[in-house]
């Protein structure tokens, strides 16, 4: 009688079967993750806001070239932002506005008419802002010319 010989199993072609099932699981989760990630534009109107580019540019160099600059500053222990016109502005009638602008979260944008008092100064609470980076900009008229400012504040935790 002949000795049989126990069949030797390869495991090769379940290892390469088990590797594609495992990749398409992995695509199949990143198309899943890569659909519920929220993709807000920075602005609904872009298309309109590039066309007025550079009426925009001119508006920032006609700030520039102020004799002293536009102060924003933060004093983060008071929760307060200071906002200072120049001096070369005094005696203008100034309107504008203040928009605050977070990146990462549309819903937290909003705006503030520009309220200076005589000195043109204003003070702005940063008590119900979240921390983290903003970007404020500021637009307004003096005197019947458009400026326009663009900072950026990291308010923290």
């Amino acid at each position: 009688m002949a000795a049989s010989t126990p069949s030797k199993r390869t495991f090769w072609p379940y290892a390469i079967i088990l590797t594609f099932v495992l990749f398409a699981g992995y695509i199949g989760y990143m198309v899943q993750q890569a659909m519920r990630t929220s993709v807000d534009l920075v602005s609904a109107d872009y298309y309109q806001q590039e066309l007025a580019y550079q009426q925009r540019m001119e508006t920032v160099a006609r700030t520039a070239a102020l004799p002293a600059p536009v102060q924003l500053r933060l004093d983060a222990a008071a929760e307060r932002l200071a906002l200072q016109l120049p001096a070369a502005l005094a005696g203008r009638a100034v309107q504008g506005q203040l928009h605050f602008f977070r990146p990462s979260d549309q819903q937290l944008d909003f705006t503030l008419p520009l309220q200076l008092s005589a000195d043109g100064r204003q003070q702005l609470s940063t008590a119900r802002m979240q921390p983290g980076y903003w970007r404020i900009r500021l637009d307004f008229t003096a005197g019947g010319q458009a400026y326009f400012v663009e900072r950026n504040v990291s308010l923290p935790d």
